[in-house]
């Protein structure tokens, strides 16, 4: 579905409330040509409290955490950017949302270096389903090997959330797509499994659950953590801070994928290979049921995670 069929008509930007066509930038935009900006990705759902942002303090840590190697001054606190989100949810309408902030360096000078180019802040916010589709998180998905490695943490900060970094996310993505795939799977320098393209990983073996630790290249997920916290405190065995070679993956009981956006989502074959029976797992189905528990607040557990509009 495109921007044009949503019933979305404003942006916050620079401090204002702009219509959705409005929202522009100069073609000689310095992230434009060199990709320094940094953004994020959350979600609000809908609960019976009505609309509930799901850990956004954790998301705007990250936002001005992403922020700092790039030595990008945002001029809005988290206060202000707070209020601004709740309010764009307010005018538009919306029971649930994915909400995109961004800042980035805008016009100026058209130099490497950004200096004396102004950061732009900008949110946006959005009806958007399952990213994978409404079956894949039931059914899970087929994923592919990218030939595309993962930036090393030596090369970039991979802990921060950088636009002109998913570019490595946009070739890996589409190799899969063109192969028949809904999604890639991402091997870091040293050709262990590093994360998907928008995704962390996690894998499930003999009951208990193992995924890649922030030293092999991954963005360290706010989903990748609820997911880590709701599996111990159901009970089982995490593992978060393993490598995991890729012959591993073959010999999995369950894959799913974790992100704001896929949120749980099995992955039912690796490179045509069947993972476990192929289809959802039962630790995968225990963890993603109790996450949607928790996110469509069916619990009161977790409240503290939630910013209610």
């Amino acid at each position: 579905m495109g921007f044009d069929e949503m019933d979305v008509d404003t942006i916050w930007m620079d401090g204002e409330f702009v219509d959705w066509d409005d929202a522009q930038v100069h073609v000689l935009t310095h992230g434009l040509h060199y990709g320094s900006g940094i953004f994020e990705g959350a979600r609000c759902y809908e609960t019976e409290r009505g609309p509930a942002l799901f850990r956004w303090e954790e998301h705007l840590e990250r936002f001005y955490d992403s922020a700092q190697p790039y030595e990008m001054d945002i001029d809005y606190s988290a206060a202000e950017l707070t209020e601004a989100t709740l309010e764009l949810i307010q005018r538009q309408d919306l029971s649930s949302c994915y909400i995109r902030p961004v800042a980035f360096y805008g016009y100026n000078s058209l130099g490497v270096s950004p200096e004396d180019c102004p950061t732009r802040t900008a949110i946006a916010a959005w009806p958007w389903g399952a990213y994978l589709g409404e079956d894949a998180l039931q059914n899970g998905i087929d994923v592919m090997i990218s030939s595309w490695r993962k930036h090393a943490s030596s090369q970039v900060p991979t802990n921060a959330k950088t636009t002109g970094l998913y570019v490595n996310s946009l070739l890996a993505g589409e190799e899969a797509r063109r192969n028949g795939y809904a999604e890639a799977l991402v091997l870091n320098k040293e050709g262990n499994v590093a994360e998907g393209p928008g995704e962390n990983v996690f894998l499930v073996r003999d009951g208990e659950l193992y995924t890649p630790g922030l030293s092999e290249s991954i963005l360290d997920g706010i989903t990748r953590d609820t997911v880590i916290t709701l599996a111990e405190d159901l009970g089982y065995t995490v593992h978060d801070n393993v490598s995991i070679s890729r012959g591993e993956l073959n010999t999995a009981d369950e894959l799913f994928f974790t992100g704001s956006a896929a949120e749980v989502t099995p992955i039912r074959k690796v490179d045509n290979v069947t993972i476990g029976d192929g289809s959802r797992g039962p630790v995968t189905e225990d963890v993603q049921s109790r996450f949607f528990e928790v996110v469509e607040r069916r619990t009161d557990e977790y409240d503290d995670w939630f910013e209610y509009v």
